[in-house]
């Protein structure tokens, strides 16, 4: 009988999981706004910035992979940074000013105008990722906000805000996976036949 059950809880998981995915395909006309927003100023010379905490910092390390390495084709690096893979810089900003502070201040320093800034919060209410976002629009830079939880308060301080509609930590990150598998793959598709002429 345990099998049984832990055999229906996986299930539930899954098309709990898929329900979530499918639903978000109702985000399609915003993410095709921030694939031409990436595209544009990556062709511009600016670059891509990226930040979250927890599961979610991981997730900005991925995506600045999947552009400075590659995703599925062979093709030119593209600029992308995750602000969150710099133990020195975080720890140092974190003991002398705020944990509040260590994508502020690394905004500050970092993020040009017509760069495109990235924030990932599944809550949608983490205080660093509202004062980066802040500061990043006082640069001039174009923000988004990738999130879950109705996009908490973080989707006021964003140009494009990719909510995706649950409260469920695991499903918003799964999804939030799949948009940013959207985004890299179709960029570089893009970005590659500009580059080839």
């Amino acid at each position: 009988m345990k099998s049984l059950s832990v055999k229906h809880e996986i299930e539930k998981i899954f098309l709990e999981s898929s329900n979530t995915t499918k639903h978000s395909s109702s985000l399609s006309k915003d993410i095709e706004k921030v694939v031409k927003m990436i595209i544009s100023s990556l062709s511009a010379g600016k670059k891509l910035v990226i930040f979250g905490n927890g599961g979610s910092a991981a997730d900005a390390q991925h995506i600045a992979a999947e552009f400075v390495g590659r995703f599925m084709r062979k093709r030119k690096s593209l600029p992308a940074i995750a602000l969150t893979t710099d133990s020195s810089v975080l720890t140092s900003i974190g003991n002398d000013y705020s944990f509040d502070d260590v994508f502020s201040r690394q905004v500050e320093a970092l993020v040009n105008k017509g760069d495109v800034v990235l924030g990932i919060s599944t809550s949608g209410n983490s205080v660093n990722i509202i004062n980066a976002l802040q500061l990043a629009r006082k640069k001039n830079a174009k923000t988004v906000g990738l999130l879950g939880n109705k996009g908490g308060k973080i989707k006021k301080f964003v140009d494009i805000a990719l909510v995706v509609d649950s409260s469920s930590t695991p499903r918003i990150q799964e999804v939030h996976r799949t948009i940013y598998h959207i985004i890299c793959e179709i960029v570089e598709k893009k970005m590659g036949k500009i580059k080839n002429g």
